[in-house]
Parts: C-alpha cells; sequence; structure tokens
C-alpha cells in the first residue's frame, strides 16, 4: 500500500518561510501529480497548490500565489512546497496529496497532515 511521507511544518513569524516535503512510498507504477491542500478547523479543505510530475504543469491559489512554490522530483516521487513571506492567515493543517497510478487504476491518496503555524 503506497503512503505519503509528509515533513517540515511547524512555527513561523509573519514574514518567515518554511519548507514541506512529501514522498509516495510502497509499490507505485507512477505518480501522476501530487500536491497540497490546507485545512482550518470548522472550513473545507483547500487545494493550495499542485503539479503534474509528468507535465510539470503547476497551478496555485490566489491567496498564495507568489510567496508560495511547488516543485517535484519525479524520479523521487516527491513534491515540495517552499512557503515564503508567510501571513498569520497561512496557519492551517497542509495536507500532501497524491494520484498515483497503478498501472490499470488511479488512486487518490493522503498524508496525515503537518501543522503550519505563523504567529508573531
Amino acid at each position: 500500500q503506497v503512503q505519503l511521507e509528509e515533513s517540515g511544518g511547524g512555527l513561523a513569524q509573519p514574514g518567515g518561510s518554511l519548507r514541506l516535503s512529501c514522498v509516495a512510498l510502497g509499490r507505485i507504477f507512477g505518480v501522476n501529480s501530487m500536491g497540497w491542500y490546507r485545512q482550518v478547523p470548522g472550513k473545507d479543505r483547500e487545494l493550495v497548490a499542485s503539479m503534474s510530475l509528468r507535465s510539470g504543469r503547476k497551478s496555485y491559489i490566489d491567496p498564495v500565489r507568489g510567496r508560495f512554490t511547488i516543485s517535484g522530483d519525479r524520479a523521487k516521487n516527491t513534491v515540495y512546497l517552499q512557503m515564503n513571506n508567510l501571513q498569520i492567515e497561512d496557519t492551517a493543517v497542509y495536507y500532501c496529496h497524491a494520484n498515483i497510478d497503478y498501472e490499470l487504476y488511479y488512486l487518490d491518496h493522503w498524508g496525515q497532515g503537518t501543522q503550519v503555524t505563523v504567529s508573531p
């Protein structure tokens, strides 16, 4: 079974930076896309950034565009999220997501989540 292992996150001051990493482990035929979602209590989980590991195409939500950068390593089934100029409203639990190719079908997988707290 495929597992997504997240690392990074933690506490930062406004204007600071953090970096999240996520690696897909297990028997994988291929990874179509990987990305990061975030969720705060009482709200729906929202997509922050995603990228296709096949084409390299990236997408961001408007609040993070220009501050966050998603990158990935297809050979390592890994995705990163560099978060710069963090704002208090970026505080959330961040979840790694991956769409895994099992050759005959695709499945979505989620990480357990990592807390990002931005506070003075």
